[in-house]
Protein backbone atom coordinates (compact mmCIF):
# COMPACT_ATOMS: atom_id res chain seq x y z
CA UNK A 1 0.00 0.00 0.00
CA UNK A 2 1.39 3.75 -1.14
CA UNK A 3 1.85 6.41 1.42
CA UNK A 4 -0.96 8.45 0.00
CA UNK A 5 -3.39 5.39 0.01
CA UNK A 6 -2.08 5.03 4.20
CA UNK A 7 -3.04 8.17 4.92
CA UNK A 8 -6.53 7.71 3.12
CA UNK A 9 -7.18 4.46 4.93
CA UNK A 10 -6.39 5.75 8.89
CA UNK A 11 -8.20 8.95 7.75
CA UNK A 12 -11.30 6.50 6.76
CA UNK A 13 -11.23 4.37 10.30
CA UNK A 14 -11.20 7.14 12.34
CA UNK A 15 -14.54 8.67 10.23
CA UNK A 16 -16.40 5.40 10.66
CA UNK A 17 -15.60 5.77 14.22
CA UNK A 18 -17.17 8.96 14.40
CA UNK A 19 -20.07 8.43 11.93
CA UNK A 20 -20.79 5.04 13.57
CA UNK A 21 -21.43 6.75 16.30
CA UNK A 22 -23.35 9.66 15.52
CA UNK A 23 -26.55 7.84 14.13
CA UNK A 24 -26.63 6.11 17.81
CA UNK A 25 -26.70 9.75 19.16
CA UNK A 26 -29.14 11.21 16.64
CA UNK A 27 -31.60 8.80 16.85
CA UNK A 28 -31.33 9.47 20.60
CA UNK A 29 -31.90 13.30 19.88
CA UNK A 30 -34.36 12.66 17.26
CA UNK A 31 -36.54 10.08 19.82
CA UNK A 32 -36.58 12.61 22.06
CA UNK A 33 -38.22 15.29 19.83
CA UNK A 34 -40.87 12.62 18.46
CA UNK A 35 -41.97 12.70 22.53
CA UNK A 36 -42.43 16.41 22.29
CA UNK A 37 -43.72 17.00 19.24
CA UNK A 38 -44.17 16.19 15.65
CA UNK A 39 -41.83 13.67 14.46
CA UNK A 40 -38.95 14.17 11.59
CA UNK A 41 -41.16 11.49 9.48
CA UNK A 42 -43.92 13.48 9.69
CA UNK A 43 -42.20 16.61 8.15
CA UNK A 44 -41.45 17.87 11.56
CA UNK A 45 -38.79 19.88 12.55
CA UNK A 46 -38.78 19.43 16.45
CA UNK A 47 -35.00 17.71 16.27
CA UNK A 48 -33.60 21.17 15.37
CA UNK A 49 -34.25 22.26 19.47
CA UNK A 50 -32.87 18.99 20.77
CA UNK A 51 -29.19 19.30 21.96
CA UNK A 52 -28.61 15.89 21.61
CA UNK A 53 -29.46 15.81 18.03
CA UNK A 54 -27.07 18.78 17.59
CA UNK A 55 -24.54 16.49 19.41
CA UNK A 56 -25.04 13.79 16.79
CA UNK A 57 -24.77 16.22 14.10
CA UNK A 58 -20.99 17.55 15.18
CA UNK A 59 -19.92 14.11 15.63
CA UNK A 60 -21.28 13.43 12.16
CA UNK A 61 -19.41 16.64 10.65
CA UNK A 62 -16.09 15.55 12.54
CA UNK A 63 -16.31 11.70 10.47
CA UNK A 64 -17.13 13.76 7.36
CA UNK A 65 -14.41 16.17 7.41
CA UNK A 66 -12.14 13.21 8.20
CA UNK A 67 -13.94 11.33 5.16
CA UNK A 68 -13.33 14.42 3.10
CA UNK A 69 -9.94 14.68 3.58
CA UNK A 70 -9.20 11.01 2.94
CA UNK A 71 -10.76 11.24 -0.48
CA UNK A 72 -7.75 13.68 -1.16
CA UNK A 73 -5.26 10.99 -0.56
CA UNK A 74 -6.75 7.45 -1.67
CA UNK A 75 -9.46 6.36 -3.96
CA UNK A 76 -13.40 6.37 -3.86
CA UNK A 77 -13.00 2.68 -4.25
CA UNK A 78 -10.40 2.29 -0.93
CA UNK A 79 -12.47 5.09 1.14
CA UNK A 80 -16.24 4.27 0.78
CA UNK A 81 -16.42 0.75 1.47
CA UNK A 82 -14.51 1.42 4.91
CA UNK A 83 -17.91 2.75 5.64
CA UNK A 84 -18.66 -0.94 7.05
CA UNK A 85 -16.88 0.06 9.92
CA UNK A 86 -19.40 2.36 10.73
CA UNK A 87 -22.11 -0.25 10.69
CA UNK A 88 -20.09 -2.21 13.36
CA UNK A 89 -19.93 0.99 15.40
CA UNK A 90 -23.75 1.57 14.94
CA UNK A 91 -24.41 -1.85 15.91
CA UNK A 92 -22.60 -2.21 19.13
CA UNK A 93 -23.90 0.93 20.25
CA UNK A 94 -27.52 0.27 19.60
CA UNK A 95 -27.16 -2.59 21.27
CA UNK A 96 -25.89 -1.07 24.62
CA UNK A 97 -27.40 2.42 24.12
CA UNK A 98 -30.83 1.83 22.34
CA UNK A 99 -31.22 -1.51 23.66
CA UNK A 100 -31.78 -2.81 19.60
CA UNK A 101 -30.29 -6.59 20.07
CA UNK A 102 -27.04 -7.46 18.46
CA UNK A 103 -27.43 -11.54 18.43
CA UNK A 104 -24.56 -14.28 17.51
CA UNK A 105 -25.12 -14.08 14.17
CA UNK A 106 -24.90 -10.11 13.98
CA UNK A 107 -21.20 -10.65 15.67
CA UNK A 108 -20.28 -12.86 12.45
CA UNK A 109 -21.35 -9.96 10.19
CA UNK A 110 -19.49 -7.51 11.87
CA UNK A 111 -16.28 -10.30 11.57
CA UNK A 112 -17.62 -10.56 7.10
CA UNK A 113 -17.48 -6.65 7.58
CA UNK A 114 -13.96 -6.02 8.83
CA UNK A 115 -12.63 -9.46 6.85
CA UNK A 116 -14.02 -7.80 3.46
CA UNK A 117 -12.54 -4.05 4.46
CA UNK A 118 -8.97 -6.06 4.49
CA UNK A 119 -9.49 -7.43 1.44
CA UNK A 120 -10.72 -4.17 -0.37
CA UNK A 121 -7.74 -2.41 1.15
CA UNK A 122 -5.37 -4.96 0.02
CA UNK A 123 -6.51 -4.65 -3.64
CA UNK A 124 -7.27 -0.82 -3.73
CA UNK A 125 -6.87 0.43 -6.94
CA UNK A 126 -3.66 3.81 -6.39
CA UNK A 127 -4.79 7.75 -6.52
CA UNK A 128 -4.24 9.41 -9.60
CA UNK A 129 -2.35 12.31 -9.57
CA UNK A 130 -4.30 15.58 -10.65
CA UNK A 131 -2.97 19.25 -10.93
CA UNK A 132 -5.75 21.54 -11.44
CA UNK A 133 -9.51 21.15 -10.88
CA UNK A 134 -9.72 21.53 -14.95
CA UNK A 135 -8.46 18.37 -15.08
CA UNK A 136 -11.94 17.56 -12.73
CA UNK A 137 -14.26 18.90 -14.69
CA UNK A 138 -13.23 17.63 -17.96
CA UNK A 139 -13.55 14.15 -16.32
CA UNK A 140 -16.77 15.19 -14.83
CA UNK A 141 -18.30 16.17 -18.65
CA UNK A 142 -17.32 13.33 -20.04
CA UNK A 143 -20.51 11.71 -21.77
CA UNK A 144 -20.32 8.85 -19.46
CA UNK A 145 -20.57 10.65 -16.88
CA UNK A 146 -22.72 13.52 -18.07
CA UNK A 147 -25.68 10.23 -18.93
CA UNK A 148 -25.19 9.27 -15.17
CA UNK A 149 -25.48 12.60 -13.75
CA UNK A 150 -28.76 12.69 -15.56
CA UNK A 151 -29.88 9.10 -14.72
CA UNK A 152 -29.17 10.11 -10.78
CA UNK A 153 -31.14 13.15 -11.27
CA UNK A 154 -34.34 11.89 -13.45
CA UNK A 155 -34.20 9.30 -10.75
CA UNK A 156 -34.05 11.32 -7.62
CA UNK A 157 -37.13 13.67 -8.95
CA UNK A 158 -39.16 10.47 -9.42
CA UNK A 159 -38.61 9.33 -5.59
CA UNK A 160 -39.29 12.53 -4.12
CA UNK A 161 -42.13 13.74 -6.08
CA UNK A 162 -43.63 10.33 -6.39
CA UNK A 163 -42.95 7.64 -4.27
CA UNK A 164 -41.49 9.57 -1.18
CA UNK A 165 -45.43 10.99 -0.46
CA UNK A 166 -46.99 7.28 -1.08
CA UNK A 167 -44.18 4.87 0.03
CA UNK A 168 -41.76 6.60 2.48
CA UNK A 169 -43.12 5.28 5.47
CA UNK A 170 -43.24 1.70 4.45
CA UNK A 171 -40.17 1.37 2.06
CA UNK A 172 -37.03 1.97 3.48
CA UNK A 173 -35.52 1.53 -0.03
CA UNK A 174 -36.94 5.40 -0.80
CA UNK A 175 -35.53 7.48 1.63
CA UNK A 176 -32.13 5.83 1.53
CA UNK A 177 -32.80 5.37 -2.25
CA UNK A 178 -32.69 9.22 -2.51
CA UNK A 179 -29.48 9.45 0.05
CA UNK A 180 -27.46 6.83 -1.52
CA UNK A 181 -27.95 8.25 -5.46
CA UNK A 182 -27.75 11.25 -4.96
CA UNK A 183 -24.45 10.56 -2.29
CA UNK A 184 -22.64 9.57 -5.44
CA UNK A 185 -22.67 12.96 -6.68
CA UNK A 186 -21.49 14.57 -3.30
CA UNK A 187 -18.19 12.15 -2.99
CA UNK A 188 -17.42 13.03 -6.47
CA UNK A 189 -17.99 16.57 -6.29
CA UNK A 190 -16.43 16.38 -2.37
CA UNK A 191 -13.17 15.01 -4.08
CA UNK A 192 -12.71 17.82 -6.62
CA UNK A 193 -13.43 20.55 -3.76
CA UNK A 194 -10.69 18.82 -1.77
CA UNK A 195 -8.00 18.29 -4.51
CA UNK A 196 -8.49 21.82 -4.97
CA UNK A 197 -7.99 22.88 -1.62
CA UNK A 198 -4.79 20.31 -1.91
CA UNK A 199 -3.59 22.32 -4.27
CA UNK A 200 -4.13 25.72 -2.97
CA UNK A 201 -2.52 24.81 0.41
CA UNK A 202 0.81 23.94 -2.11
CA UNK A 203 0.66 27.35 -3.76
CA UNK A 204 -1.69 26.46 -6.66
CA UNK A 205 -4.89 28.40 -6.37
CA UNK A 206 -7.94 26.59 -7.82
CA UNK A 207 -10.59 29.63 -6.58
CA UNK A 208 -9.82 31.41 -9.18
CA UNK A 209 -11.69 28.87 -11.60
CA UNK A 210 -15.62 28.92 -11.87
CA UNK A 211 -15.27 24.97 -11.70
CA UNK A 212 -14.34 24.61 -7.90
CA UNK A 213 -17.31 26.92 -7.20
CA UNK A 214 -19.91 24.87 -9.41
CA UNK A 215 -18.27 21.69 -7.41
CA UNK A 216 -19.02 23.49 -3.62
CA UNK A 217 -22.99 24.58 -4.48
CA UNK A 218 -23.39 20.75 -5.72
CA UNK A 219 -21.85 19.06 -2.59
CA UNK A 220 -23.78 21.69 -0.72
CA UNK A 221 -26.97 21.14 -2.31
CA UNK A 222 -26.35 17.32 -2.43
CA UNK A 223 -25.60 17.35 1.13
CA UNK A 224 -28.77 18.91 2.50
CA UNK A 225 -30.86 16.81 0.98
CA UNK A 226 -29.07 13.67 2.09
CA UNK A 227 -29.54 15.01 5.29
CA UNK A 228 -32.71 15.60 5.28
CA UNK A 229 -33.91 12.37 3.83
CA UNK A 230 -31.60 10.19 6.19
CA UNK A 231 -33.27 11.53 9.00
CA UNK A 232 -36.75 10.88 7.46
CA UNK A 233 -35.18 7.39 7.26
CA UNK A 234 -33.71 7.09 11.17
CA UNK A 235 -36.57 8.14 12.49
CA UNK A 236 -39.29 5.97 10.26
CA UNK A 237 -36.98 2.96 10.33
CA UNK A 238 -34.67 0.39 12.80
CA UNK A 239 -30.88 1.64 13.25
CA UNK A 240 -29.86 -1.50 12.32
CA UNK A 241 -31.62 -1.93 9.69
CA UNK A 242 -31.23 1.39 8.07
CA UNK A 243 -27.08 1.34 8.51
CA UNK A 244 -26.38 -1.47 6.47
CA UNK A 245 -28.68 -0.89 3.17
CA UNK A 246 -27.84 2.81 3.38
CA UNK A 247 -23.85 1.59 3.51
CA UNK A 248 -24.59 -1.20 0.49
CA UNK A 249 -26.72 1.20 -1.79
CA UNK A 250 -24.29 4.20 -0.87
CA UNK A 251 -21.00 2.43 -1.53
CA UNK A 252 -22.53 0.76 -4.87
CA UNK A 253 -23.69 3.85 -6.46
CA UNK A 254 -20.22 5.57 -5.29
CA UNK A 255 -18.08 2.97 -6.38
CA UNK A 256 -20.04 3.27 -10.28
CA UNK A 257 -19.79 6.75 -10.00
CA UNK A 258 -16.32 6.80 -9.25
CA UNK A 259 -15.83 4.51 -11.82
CA UNK A 260 -16.88 6.13 -14.62
CA UNK A 261 -15.46 9.79 -13.67
CA UNK A 262 -11.92 9.07 -12.57
CA UNK A 263 -12.13 5.60 -13.89
CA UNK A 264 -10.64 4.19 -11.05
CA UNK A 265 -9.72 0.26 -12.29
CA UNK A 266 -8.51 1.42 -15.51
CA UNK A 267 -4.94 0.26 -14.85
CA UNK A 268 -5.52 -2.78 -12.51
CA UNK A 269 -5.75 -6.20 -13.57
CA UNK A 270 -8.29 -8.53 -13.75
CA UNK A 271 -7.39 -10.59 -10.79
CA UNK A 272 -7.02 -7.23 -8.66
CA UNK A 273 -10.50 -6.33 -9.92
CA UNK A 274 -11.83 -9.34 -8.63
CA UNK A 275 -10.32 -9.74 -5.37
CA UNK A 276 -11.83 -6.21 -4.59
CA UNK A 277 -15.10 -7.37 -5.86
CA UNK A 278 -15.02 -10.33 -3.79
CA UNK A 279 -13.97 -8.45 -0.59
CA UNK A 280 -17.24 -5.55 -1.21
CA UNK A 281 -19.11 -8.63 -1.73
CA UNK A 282 -18.05 -10.18 1.73
CA UNK A 283 -18.93 -6.41 3.20
CA UNK A 284 -22.52 -7.09 1.91
CA UNK A 285 -22.71 -10.59 3.09
CA UNK A 286 -22.06 -9.14 6.46
CA UNK A 287 -24.08 -5.89 6.29
CA UNK A 288 -26.91 -8.35 5.36
CA UNK A 289 -26.36 -10.60 8.28
CA UNK A 290 -26.46 -7.69 10.51
CA UNK A 291 -30.06 -6.56 8.80
CA UNK A 292 -31.67 -10.14 9.25
CA UNK A 293 -30.74 -10.58 12.62
CA UNK A 294 -31.52 -7.73 14.43
CA UNK A 295 -35.02 -6.67 15.98
CA UNK A 296 -37.38 -4.14 14.24
CA UNK A 297 -38.59 -1.42 15.81
CA UNK A 298 -41.93 -1.11 18.06
CA UNK A 299 -44.65 0.82 16.78
CA UNK A 300 -44.90 4.58 18.71
CA UNK A 301 -48.59 5.16 20.04
CA UNK A 302 -48.90 8.78 19.48
CA UNK A 303 -52.04 9.24 20.79
CA UNK A 304 -54.96 8.20 22.55
CA UNK A 305 -56.92 7.20 19.33
CA UNK A 306 -54.11 4.79 17.66
CA UNK A 307 -55.44 1.29 17.25
CA UNK A 308 -53.31 -0.98 19.13
CA UNK A 309 -52.36 -4.57 16.62
CA UNK A 310 -54.82 -7.11 16.98
CA UNK A 311 -54.20 -10.40 18.58
CA UNK A 312 -55.58 -13.51 17.76
CA UNK A 313 -55.11 -16.58 20.45
CA UNK A 314 -55.67 -20.28 19.85
CA UNK A 315 -54.88 -23.63 21.73
CA UNK A 316 -53.78 -26.64 20.77
CA UNK A 317 -55.15 -29.59 22.79
CA UNK A 318 -53.23 -32.42 23.85
CA UNK A 319 -55.50 -34.73 21.13
CA UNK A 320 -54.86 -32.01 18.51
CA UNK A 321 -57.71 -30.02 18.43
CA UNK A 322 -58.00 -26.16 18.51
CA UNK A 323 -60.03 -24.30 20.10
CA UNK A 324 -60.38 -20.46 20.18
CA UNK A 325 -59.40 -18.58 23.78
CA UNK A 326 -62.03 -17.41 25.95
CA UNK A 327 -62.09 -14.65 28.71
CA UNK A 328 -61.27 -16.02 31.64
CA UNK A 329 -57.45 -16.42 30.68
CA UNK A 330 -55.48 -19.65 29.47
CA UNK A 331 -56.06 -23.41 30.56
CA UNK A 332 -52.37 -24.82 31.66
CA UNK A 333 -53.16 -28.20 29.95
CA UNK A 334 -53.08 -26.01 26.73
CA UNK A 335 -49.97 -24.08 24.39
CA UNK A 336 -51.05 -20.66 23.42
CA UNK A 337 -49.86 -19.80 19.86
CA UNK A 338 -50.16 -15.63 19.52
CA UNK A 339 -50.40 -14.19 15.87
CA UNK A 340 -50.44 -10.30 15.86
CA UNK A 341 -50.26 -10.32 12.06
CA UNK A 342 -53.48 -12.11 11.57
CA UNK A 343 -55.24 -9.01 10.39
CA UNK A 344 -52.42 -7.40 8.24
Amino acid sequence: MSSSNLKGFILAVVSSAFIGSSFIIKKKGLRRAGNNGTRASSGGYGYLLEPLWWIGMVTMVVGEISNFVAYIYAPAGLVTPLGALSIIVSAVLAHFILKEKLQKMGMLGCLLCIVGSVVIVLHAPEEQTLTSVQEIWDLAIQPAFLLYTASVIAVTLVLILYCSPRYGQTNILIYIGICSIIGSLTVMSIKAIGIAIKLTIEGTNQAIYFQTWIFAMVAVTCIITQLNYLNMALDTFNTAIVSPIYYAMFTSFTILASGIMFKDYSGQSASSIASELCGFITVLSGTAILHSTREPDLPLITDLYTPLSPKVSWYIQSNGEWKQKDEEGSNPNFITVLRQDYFK
